[in-house]
């Protein structure tokens, strides 16, 4: 079985140690499963795949997907490994805390929407196609975030996100009558890619600590799993520490 497209994109200069998305890949390649590694830095992918337990089925590919044609040779990359059954869309630009409503810039903003929302669309619409032209069942991942429904001070990043959620309905709704099954992972506050996390938020999560991308992958393969939740579409998991049950945002300091 090949399993499709797991998508970092960070601009951040140093190599990642973790992510939820290269968790994901690597538990997935862990537990036999032929895996697309896919990220903007060949270095990022390489560091990814050399730390995975079997590398021999992880499979690179390089691209930045704010570009649709990126998108377009990511599903021909797919295509030409075989038939892609699985995929996760993890892809997100970095944030930036100055990045408020009253100061993020146009291209930012493009950037979020078209990696989180735009990429996220058009390569499970594409990988949809193909299964549902060959008929066979497939089980689809977005990772969204619980700013998806809460306001985080980074409109470009919550908007998308709730695209996002709203997306996973809508592709659910469409595709469950061809066995194909679409679900989202709501992470917290997971020290991992694009977010740096402060210690001091571990006292506003319940379960004490702050979250890792090893604290996802197992969630991210059950949901997966056609055996473990093949009768669950259209459905949100939130893996938090219990950090949603609390609400400690305030509004961003302004400039005078």
């Amino acid at each position: 079985m090949v399993s499709p497209p797991f998508f970092g994109r960070l601009a951040s200069g140093k190599p990642l140690r973790n992510g939820i998305g290269r968790a994901i890949a690597q538990a997935l390649v862990g537990e036999g499963v032929r895996t697309v590694f896919a990220d903007v830095s060949l270095e990022r992918v390489s560091a990814a795949i050399g730390a995975s337990g079997r590398p021999e089925l992880a499979v690179p590919w390089v691209g930045d997907l704010a570009r649709s044609d990126a998108c377009d040779a990511l599903l021909a990359a797919a295509e030409a490994l075989g038939e892609v059954s699985h995929f996760v869309h993890s892809a997100s630009p970095p944030r930036r805390e100055a990045d408020h409503a009253l100061a993020v810039d146009r291209k930012t903003w493009q950037e979020m929407h078209a990696v989180n929302l735009d990429a996220g669309f058009h390569l499970a619409r594409g990988l949809a196609k193909r299964l549902i032209a060959a008929k066979r069942p497939g089980s689809f991942l977005f990772l969204t975030s619980l700013h998806a429904g809460t306001p985080r001070n980074l409109p470009h990043y919550s908007t998308a996100k709730a695209g996002m959620a709203m997306l996973v309905k809508e592709l659910a709704k469409t595709l469950g009558r061809h066995d194909i099954r679409v679900n989202a992972l709501v992470p917290g506050a997971i020290a991992a890619g694009g977010f740096v996390a402060d210690a001091s938020l571990a006292k506003h999560i319940p379960l004490g600590r702050l979250g890792e991308a090893k604290d996802l992958a197992p969630m991210a393969l059950a949901v997966l799993s056609n055996k473990l939740s093949g009768y669950v579409t259209g459905a949100a998991f939130v893996v938090d520490g219990g950090l949603s049950l609390t609400n400690w945002f305030e509004p961003p300091v302004l400039d005078d």
